[in-house]
């Protein structure tokens, strides 16, 4: 089966005949719709709402019906849309297209405020609340549950997975603010978690995590306490230098992918055999820096069966060259996705959509979707519609 997908929020969709919503998608030579849900917080502008043109998503809720029974310490909250509709299961319901579910896992505040010990835990002990550890037991056991869920109770053909695992220092969090200047060192330096799960698990490995903490900790101190700012491009080569020179390092980002793809692995093994379990690797752009979010991407791609790379690009190149990458990191291992944004601040024109779709499908990338229903203008809406024409979908 094809998967030709619109990504979309439930409350976009709330507003909407679902039939006439499917019968749009289908128009534009698309056959699935991709569900947020379960999903984080935000402020989304949205040019063809009906209702309103801001909206404030409540943070880190479910927007299916949860079985309590499935779920231990972590568990998940009821959106307040539930009370009058499941739009999930109307989808369900529709013959004109498939119903996707994608389901964010790691990135959750709400869940993170509860359960702080749950949560990330850098060198200085600090806790980073927007991001659960995918290698604590409770957090692995609730991405498990959570997947199982959705694809027990629901009929969807499949799940695709945000944020499996570890997210970068500076990832947006609401009014996120610093006087100190922001670089990739510094920011990947004060992501890493060292939680006792980590410390334990990259303990077992043979690696000497409490010594990189506190070497950590140690040079990040020494940099806040220094009096230059480093620019972007030292910052990266100190960064690269770190990664290559530093055994201790290089051995622990390897583990935490070890983490991430196992815990794929095991949602794999507990969702239903029919349902199709894809994963969305990275907030990084381009898709190759995914590996320091624990994101291995041919390892992904053994574990789930299926890659769903963002391919969010200012052009059709660069939506190219990430394609490219992507597949020579895959090396024919099972399956690649390709997703696109087909307006601001990506892809902004008729052509570049167009171009784009021809792109991946050149490439033998056939399965293509798009973001986000709710945050396209109507041209852009157009725009998908004529590039799958013209691509002869």
């Amino acid at each position: 089966m094809s998967y030709r997908a619109m990504y979309a929020y439930a409350w976009d969709l709330a507003e909407r005949d679902l039939g006439a919503v499917a019968d749009e998608v289908r128009g534009l030579g698309l056959d699935t719709i991709t569900l947020a849900t379960s999903y984080h917080a935000g402020k989304f502008l949205r040019p063809r709402g009906k209702t309103g043109k801001v909206y404030f998503p409540e943070d880190g809720t479910a927007y299916y019906r949860p079985d309590p029974s499935r779920y231990a310490a972590l568990k998940p909250v009821e959106n307040s849309l539930l009370a009058t509709r499941d739009i999930l299961a109307e989808l369900c319901a529709l013959d004109s297209v498939a119903t996707n579910a994608w389901l964010v896992l790691t990135h959750n505040s709400r869940l993170g405020m509860l359960h702080p010990e749950s949560c990330v835990r850098n060198a200085f002990g600090d806790r980073l609340i927007y991001n659960l550890c995918p290698s604590a037991p409770e957090v692995r056991a609730y991405a498990v549950a959570l997947c199982t869920d959705v694809t027990e109770n629901y009929p969807v053909v499949g799940i695709s997975l945000e944020t499996p695992g570890f997210l970068p220092s500076v990832h947006g969090y609401h009014h996120e603010f610093a006087l100190v200047r922001q670089n990739r060192w510094l920011d990947n330096n004060m992501g890493l978690c060292f939680c006792d799960h980590c410390l334990k698990g990259a303990r077992a490995a043979g690696i000497d995590a409490e010594g990189l903490r506190t070497q950590v900790a140690a040079d990040v101190t020494s940099c806040l306490d220094g009096d230059f700012d480093m620019p972007d491009d030292m910052a990266e080569a100190f960064w690269l230098a770190d990664t290559r020179t530093d055994g201790e390092m290089a051995a622990f980002l390897a583990w935490r992918c070890d983490v991430v793809t196992t815990l794929v692995a095991e949602i794999r093994a507990a969702v239903r055999d029919d349902a199709r379990v894809a994963i969305i690797p990275s907030v990084a752009r381009p898709s190759g820096g995914a590996w320091y979010e624990g994101s291995d991407l041919k390892a992904l791609t053994q574990a789930a069966g299926i890659l769903e790379a963002c391919f969010y690009e200012g052009s059709v190149d660069r939506v190219k060259a990430d394609a490219w990458d992507v597949q020579r990191r895959l090396r024919g291992v099972g399956s690649l996705r390709g997703i696109l944004r087909p307006g601001f601040p990506d892809l902004q024109t008729a052509g570049d959509v167009a171009g784009a779709v021809n792109a991946l499908r050149a490439a033998g990338i056939e399965d293509i979707a798009f973001y986000n229903y709710g945050h396209l203008r109507q041209r852009s809406i157009d725009w998908i519609g004529a590039a799958m024409r013209q691509s002869g979908s």
